[in-house]
């Protein structure tokens, strides 16, 4: 889980947190009762301030798919990985929407659309 953020993104290092969390669990990487690492733990193996870590546990457990336990840790939702893939589906469809749509404002037509996003899946 999480071994790296980009320091230079214009998009802050807690949401990058946030969002490795929810693609993590998503995805399957991480399941219900799944452990989180310490805020210690993952603030020095990232390199960023825990004040940063605790901040992106804080707003995923306002979010539900975290939780707390008292001197146990942080752990994954029991039940939250459905809710959390549609929640992580429907802001991806979002995203794809615009860009579908800035792509046809700036003239691109649906083959080229279409050969973009097969040139972003073979990148990946």
């Amino acid at each position: 889980m999480l071994d790296n953020i980009d320091l230079h993104s214009p998009e802050p290092v807690y949401t990058q947190i946030e969002k490795h969390v929810q693609f993590d669990i998503a995805a399957g990487r991480l399941k219900s009762e799944d452990r989180l690492p310490s805020v210690r733990e993952l603030s020095e193996r990232l390199g960023v301030n825990p004040n940063t870590v605790a901040k992106a546990y804080r707003d995923l457990q306002l979010m539900g798919w975290v939780s707390a336990r008292r001197n146990m840790g942080i752990f994954v939702t029991r039940g939250c990985e459905e809710r959390c893939r549609d929640d992580v589906r429907q802001r991806i469809a979002q995203q794809l929407f615009q860009a579908v749509t800035e792509a046809k404002a700036a003239g691109l037509t649906r083959d080229e659309i279409v050969e973009a996003t097969d040139e972003a899946f073979g990148s990946s």
